[in-house]
């Protein structure tokens, strides 16, 4: 049964500005055809629903084609109806349809409009705890600075209490940064500038430049570093954004997410850190999108299956299919979703972990997960923490290097860092506010991508909550050898890479020692110990190969700990 949709509106102005030829072929988009239930070129929206089309009209007069829901108020305009002409059918009796360019995908976007009076609950960022560092990237003997959520916070191991401390990273004195200090024999944080300590609650315990028979200036409230409530959980630092004696207590209130696979002793866990030169929203929709892998980390992903989408007949190289993602349930907290037996869950604001095995329950585990652990930064960066714990191949984690591991995942988040940074300067460009319209997303396999640019602005209103003032500016874009740096970004985070590096150069400087020591024993014993072609021959042949080997082992350390470019044109 065909349905009836109310005609658009166009103003005077703009259709009599119109040629005669273009007043016609816009007569006939605007009619209102009945829409056949049989039509098969009907673009769909992520919840597989017909997508609402908008005409080419300026923004400020498109009126939707579909009806207003109950309670909400039309819009007001002051037109002239444009009369009601029939469009052409196709033979196959579909209503024609406006081309890709001319439509957005509107059903699973959820526009809340403000004369409805609703007001959406507002997602708190400083309520929430926030991931430093994994534990085994930190070493006690020193602090750790580093900057989440637009603040800078220094880590360090508290010898007397048995505890790590996260404290603003700042010296009350002249705001020197304490990351840069040292422990001292004592155990508390001293600052290198001018030696002032602190102990495990920020408290100031000894000002060298003041008189020991004078007033104790050490013990003044000023002299004092904020210090954040801190807590290891899942192998994981995380600390609360807000200092001060009211907050001293929030884990009695609340907890950062916890995922019990990770401190299951029949799975094993290792996370990996790195810094991303995008935003927080920008890694965010990208972790979540599955569909995006074939392509962008092609041929990374062996002996993944080969999925069929009935009725198709031809597939190409990557094998990419439709996914039929379902968010199951939304709030001001973050989603849940499915894709046939797998799961995700996205607890905001930094955890979103799942199997695409099997669903989560008590009786059954999956044997495989995915954390990524998400933090804001600042605007144009973030920081990724990547794990899968498994309850297989135990043998081969205990055999396999950590830094090994990373190797491969450090290529995955290379293959696609440039598209997301340069993708992040389009958004920015068209206006994050602006997303919806700026995209195309018509399939399901967007849904879970969906989701997320669903709760960041109904519940965040597009922004991060900063906790620190900050420019909402983009930082210019540098070469890409800068931009995909794994040094800074990683193996400097990162104690086993920080160690298989310093190995891999010690080697390197061994076998160029060992070459020269070789040729220079030729050169001395031509006529005493070698006395025949052979063994000179042999000698001449382990001086060449400790030189290639050396060669080699400083390209694999150069493209696998410092830079290695990935062009997708020849993957």
């Amino acid at each position: 049964m065909s349905a009836t949709r109310p005609s658009p509106v166009a103003s005077d102005k703009f259709y009599r500005q119109l040629p005669l030829t273009a007043r016609r072929f816009f007569l006939s988009l605007v009619s209102s055809p009945p829409v056949s239930t049989h039509a098969v070129d009907r673009p769909l929206d992520a919840t597989g629903d017909m997508d609402p089309l908008r005409l080419l009209l300026p923004r400020v007069q498109a009126q939707p084609l579909l009806p207003l829901p109950a309670g909400v108020p039309a819009p007001s305009v002051r037109p002239r109806l444009v009369p009601r002409r029939r469009a052409r059918r196709h033979r196959n009796g579909a209503a024609r349809m406006l081309p890709a360019s001319a439509v957005a995908s509107e059903s699973p976007w959820t526009e809340q409009d403000p004369a409805s009076g609703e007001k959406e609950e507002r997602f708190d960022w400083l309520d929430q705890w926030y991931p430093f560092a994994p534990v085994e990237d930190l070493d006690p003997g020193a602090p750790h600075g580093k900057m989440v959520l637009g603040i800078r916070v220094v880590a360090w191991y508290d010898r007397g209490a048995g505890e790590w401390r996260v404290f603003e990273d700042a010296c009350p004195h002249r705001l020197a940064p304490l990351s840069e200090g040292r422990i001292d024999d004592k155990g508390r944080l001293q600052c290198v500038y001018h030696g002032w300590c602190f102990d495990g609650r920020g408290a100031c315990k000894f000002i060298p430049q003041a008189p020991a028979l004078g007033p104790p200036v050490h013990t003044n409230s000023k002299a004092c570093v904020a210090s954040y409530p801190c807590v290891v959980q899942n192998k994981l630092l995380w600390f609360y954004p807000r200092a001060g004696p009211e907050h001293s207590d929030v884990l009695q209130r609340k907890r950062p997410p916890f995922i019990p696979e990770i401190d299951d002793p029949s799975f094993v866990t290792s996370f990996l850190i790195r810094d991303m030169p995008f935003g927080y929203d920008v890694l965010a929709e990208n972790l979540m999108d599955p569909s995006h892998v074939p392509y962008a980390h092609k041929g990374l992903f062996r002996g993944l299956p080969r999925l069929v989408d009935p009725g198709r007949y031809e597939y190409d190289e990557e094998g990419g299919v439709p996914m039929a993602v379902q968010v199951e349930e939304s709030s001001v907290n973050g989603y849940a979703s499915s894709q046939g037996p797998g799961y995700s869950k996205f607890v905001a604001p930094c955890t979103y972990y799942g199997s695409p095995a099997s669903k989560k329950s008590e009786k059954n585990k999956p044997h495989l997960m995915i954390v990524f652990i998400i933090v804001p930064v600042a605007p144009g960066r973030s920081r990724v923490m990547w794990a899968y714990p498994r309850n297989f191949g135990l043998w081969l984690h205990k055999i396999t290097p950590r830094w090994f591991d990373h190797i491969g995942v450090n290529v995955v988040l290379d293959s696609d860092m440039y598209l997301l940074h340069l993708e992040e300067r389009n958004f920015a460009k068209a206006g994050i506010e602006n997303w919806q319209k700026s995209v195309y997303v018509p399939t399901t396999s967007d849904g879970t991508v969906v989701a997320f640019r669903n709760w960041f602005r109904k519940h965040c209103g597009f922004q991060v909550g900063w906790a620190a003032p900050t420019v909402d500016q983009l930082p210019p874009t540098p070469t890409k050898d800068k931009l995909m740096d794994r040094y800074w970004s990683h193996v400097a985070q990162c104690t086993s890479c920080s160690a298989a590096l310093k190995a891999m150069k010690a080697l390197e400087v061994a076998l160029q020692v060992a070459s020269i020591a070789v040729v220079g024993l030729l050169a001395v014993a031509k006529g005493t110990l070698l006395t025949s072609v052979a063994q000179r021959a042999a000698v001449v042949s382990a001086a060449v190969l400790c030189f290639v080997a050396s060669r080699w082992l400083a390209d694999f350390i150069q493209k696998k700990f410092y830079f290695e470019d990935y062009v997708h044109a020849y993957k």
